[in-house]
């Protein structure tokens, strides 16, 4: 019988773009960390495709300014949620995306190997809205269902001192609850700090 959810490591619910910028994981890797970022194009623009453009190497990088610093990159992510809450999804799960870049969580380098990337659409250190939180608490629990996801984290906490996304104005408290996960499973939940 097939998964009515997954196929192939690819979520039925979500509308798919594939990047091409994937490889394999190691072999025997277990798929058990799963890390929040934050994206948008330029930053702190929303609506637009150009990180879907930036995660299938369509982006043009002379229609703005800014895009001049990130010519040539090439990167993805498993995953991306909008502002409005809908899910794309850009590499398979059961393939290594390219978004942690130099990281380290709990000893193990390198985590993209053994995580799943979920790119939200917003600027680190500002509110994220309700329509996300709910796309990706739905996310994680599906993937955990059917992956060992034993973490989520933020890119800050696998990249300390070198990423602050998704930031202080993510909400983990909001997210624990409508994930039901305790602290075991996600960064310690301090309370949002007041960004004024």
């Amino acid at each position: 019988m097939s998964d009515p959810v997954w196929h192939q490591g690819w979520l039925r619910r979500a509308r798919h773009l594939p990047s091409p910028n994937f490889g394999p994981r190691p072999t025997g890797t277990n798929i058990d960390l799963a890390i929040v970022h934050s994206i948008s194009l330029p930053p702190g623009v929303y609506g637009g495709d150009e990180v879907e453009r930036l995660f299938t190497n369509t982006l043009d990088w002379d229609a703005h300014p800014y895009f001049e610093q990130i010519r040539g990159l090439e990167v993805s992510s498993h995953f991306f949620i909008r502002r409005d809450g809908e899910l794309l999804q850009f590499v398979s799960v059961e393939d290594r995306a390219w978004h942690a870049g130099k990281s380290s969580w709990q000893g193990r380098d390198n985590c993209n190997d053994h995580s799943v990337g979920i790119e939200l659409e917003g600027l680190e250190h500002h509110p994220f809205e309700q329509a996300q939180y709910a796309t990706l608490a739905r996310l994680l629990l599906d993937l955990r269902a059917t992956w060992p996801i034993r973490h989520a984290v933020g890119h800050e906490h696998v990249a300390p001192g070198r990423k602050e996304d998704p930031g202080r104005a993510f909400d983990w408290p909001l997210l624990a609850s409508l994930t039901g996960w305790t602290e075991a499973l996600l960064p310690p939940l301090a309370l949002p700090r007041n960004l004024s």
